[in-house]
């Protein structure tokens, strides 16, 4: 059944003739008496009974009254929370981020913007590796990621925002604490405090040493990348991290970082969203206030 023929039949039984309703809802006269033919003749059974000119519903009339209502009332509540959703205030923003840094600065910053913008947003964040929020974005679970790259589902869209050369890094004491250039063998026999499988920088990391045919000493495997850098300062081993990730420290004199010999793969950062011809505006809201402030110079964002 069509809808146009069941909001106007509710208007016929409510104003008890066709005339009256014609002028309620809009039509002809010839018009409502078209749309009643056609609906009795869907159904198969008379709706109204004519008497003096007046128009009285049958009993398959009453019965059609009630299911015409409440589908005309599904269909409208439908519209209207549609509508919400893509309205000005309102829709769902479920965010992965796979970096620890970026949830103190600027993660923040944009989710106070994106906040006062759209005060009714869903909005929700949740750490995870990257490998974990590719998959949650592929379950639908999330909405966008900040994770590190290459993403390899075909699926999902990638943008890159910040990108970084890889770096060793220990304490000011270590006996690599000088070298200028690291080999990958001198690294391999150091105890390597690394971030935990299943996040982008430690693929490039295995992938490194499996090229080089060596099996290195991995001694620890944190998900923060502040725990790891604490571990190195304190001299329990060397790491490789992206250069943002260190560099303040190094700045400070608590570690010494030196480039690594034939690892020339680029560290990389950005956001991660499925594919589709539609973004919701929060989603688009959110995308351009990344690429203002992630994708700007100074702010440090690696995390796995």
């Amino acid at each position: 059944m069509e809808l146009r023929l069941l909001r106007t039949f509710k208007a016929v039984a409510e104003a008890g003739s066709f005339t009256q309703a014609a002028s309620r809802i809009h039509l002809t006269q010839a018009a409502v008496s078209v749309h009643m033919r056609q609906l009795e003749e869907e159904v198969g059974v008379p709706l109204f009974l004519r008497v003096n000119k007046k128009l009285y519903l049958t009993e398959a009339g009453r019965a059609l009254l009630g299911h015409a209502e409440a589908i005309l009332r599904a269909h409208d509540e439908a519209k209207a929370d549609l509508a919400a959703i893509g309205g000005p205030s309102h829709g769902r923003l479920h965010i992965g981020v796979a970096s620890t840094a970026i949830t103190a600065h600027p993660l923040p910053e944009i989710l106070s913007e994106i906040k006062r913008k759209y005060a009714l947003l869903d909005l929700s964040v949740v750490g995870g590796t990257s490998e974990w929020i590719i998959e949650q974005i592929l379950a639908g679970s999330i909405d966008l990621g900040l994770v590190s790259l290459p993403v390899e589902a075909s699926d999902v869209l990638t943008e890159t925002l910040r990108s970084d050369r890889l770096v060793a890094a220990m304490s000011p004491q270590h006996k690599l604490a000088r070298t200028r250039m690291i080999t990958a063998e001198e690294l391999s026999s150091e105890p390597l405090i690394l971030g935990e499988k299943g996040g982008n920088t430690r693929r490039l990391i295995d992938l490194f040493f499996e090229k080089n045919k060596l099996d290195p000493k991995i001694v620890m495997e944190l998900q923060r990348t502040e725990a790891i850098i604490k571990m190195v300062e304190l001299g329990f081993g060397v790491t490789i991290l992206p250069r943002s990730s260190v560099h303040t420290h190094v700045a400070r004199g608590t570690l010494r970082s030196a480039p690594v010999r034939d690892l020339d793969v680029k560290w990389e950062f950005g956001v991660a969203y499925l594919k589709s011809d539609y973004l919701p505006p929060a989603l688009e809201s959110f995308l351009k206030l990344c690429r203002a402030y992630i994708g700007g110079e100074g702010h440090d964002v690696a995390g796995e």
